[in-house]
């Protein structure tokens, strides 16, 4: 892994677990690092991770309206 310093003001009340968190969470939203990565950049396991997203407003599952309609036509060709 590389290492990134950054300067923040000192009136930002903000620790480094906050700051990785931050950064992960907002590298996942944005697609760049798999939710694995974005886990081990925060320092948390994935379910961890996956239940403190909500507190940074991303989501989850984060799919293009294209994406969800190809994924359903493809689930209605399997049926059981």
């Amino acid at each position: 892994m590389r290492t990134i310093t950054i300067d923040l003001p000192t009136s930002l009340e903000l620790n480094e677990r906050e700051a990785r968190m931050v950064f992960a969470s907002k590298l996942y939203e944005l697609g760049k690092v798999s939710l694995g990565q974005a886990a081990e950049l925060a320092g948390y396991s994935k379910s961890t991770f996956m239940e403190l997203l909500a507190d940074y407003g991303v989501a989850l599952i984060n799919h293009s309206p294209d994406e969800l309609d190809q994924d359903i036509s493809n689930a209605q060709r399997y049926s059981i």
